[in-house]
């Protein structure tokens, strides 16, 4: 499914296929999947429920692992890498947000947007956390503990915590999935002005029309496979 555009790929997903034994033998959760992402891109992944797509997001984020296939991140074969090798990928390429915020509890808000920082060695690590948790609205928040904050808190924290490093991708998984209408609203619109601030490639699973209405392209999983129109 490529895209009609002359920049480059930042993601190329190639015969991706992933199997799992359980109780009856062997499970195929993804078969075959091909698509492409230009640079600069927004794409939606839907599908029901147990479809994959969140399957999916994991395999070309390389935290999990395919039984066929690869994905390239920026022309890297990220399955030829070994986990060190992935890890070091991730902290240099790849912003994520989860649907369950993923923040450590034992950390505040500002040292928890600290971290990707502080893992590549930024001395400038503080004001730039700080910085970025005021343009989502939290500069009275920096101390804060995530048990302390609202889901809506927690999730501005989770995406100030993937931009900070201004990474050319950002993984979305389900980002409203733990929050109210009304926030989540407040948390998509915040984080398509950040990717288009930052010229990032966005990725997003979602199981909500409206949200991937946003992106200017969607691809449905069903039952493991692309659905091709």
């Amino acid at each position: 499914m490529p895209e009609s555009s002359s920049l480059p790929f930042a993601i190329e997903v190639a015969g991706l296929t992933k199997r799992v034994a359980d109780a009856t033998g062997e499970l195929t959760i993804l078969r075959d999947v091909n698509f492409t992402v230009h640079a600069g891109a927004t794409l939606a992944i839907v599908g029901a429920s147990g479809s994959g797509k969140s399957t999916l997001l994991g395999l070309m984020a390389g935290l999990d692992t395919p039984s066929q296939g690869t994905v390239r991140i920026n022309g890297v074969d990220i399955f030829a890498l070994d986990e060190d090798g992935r890890a070091g990928l991730r902290k240099t390429e790849l912003g994520f947000v989860f649907q369950s915020f993923q923040l450590l509890a034992h950390l505040n808000a500002l040292e928890n947007v600290m971290l990707p920082l502080e893992l590549r060695g930024d001395d400038a690590a503080a004001e730039k956390a700080a910085a970025m948790l005021a343009r989502v609205g939290l500069s009275s928040r920096l101390r804060h503990y995530p048990k302390y904050l609202s889901g809506g808190e927690q999730q501005r924290v989770a995406l100030a915590r993937a931009f900070v490093s201004q990474p050319p991708l950002l993984f979305a998984d389900e980002p409203t999935g733990s929050l109210d209408a009304a926030t989540g609203e407040a948390v998509i619109r915040l984080m398509f002005e950040l990717n288009q601030e930052r010229n990032s490639t966005l990725v997003l699973v979602t199981h909500d029309p409206a949200i991937a209405a946003l992106c200017k392209r969607t691809i449905t999983i069903a039952a493991g496979q692309l659905v091709v129109p």
